[in-house]
């Protein structure tokens, strides 16, 4: 059953990845310069 931890493993890294994209781009988006929340 070595495959069933890999394919947990596996799942693991990719949710960690997803969730480190998803921190990094709201993080920074507010320090993006000349960039305004209000405006269209």
């Amino acid at each position: 059953m070595w495959y069933f931890a890999w394919i947990l493993g596996l799942l693991l890294a990719c949710a960690c990845g997803v969730l480190a994209a998803i921190w990094y781009e709201y993080h920074f988006e507010d320090e993006a310069p000349g960039r305004q929340h209000g405006s269209t």
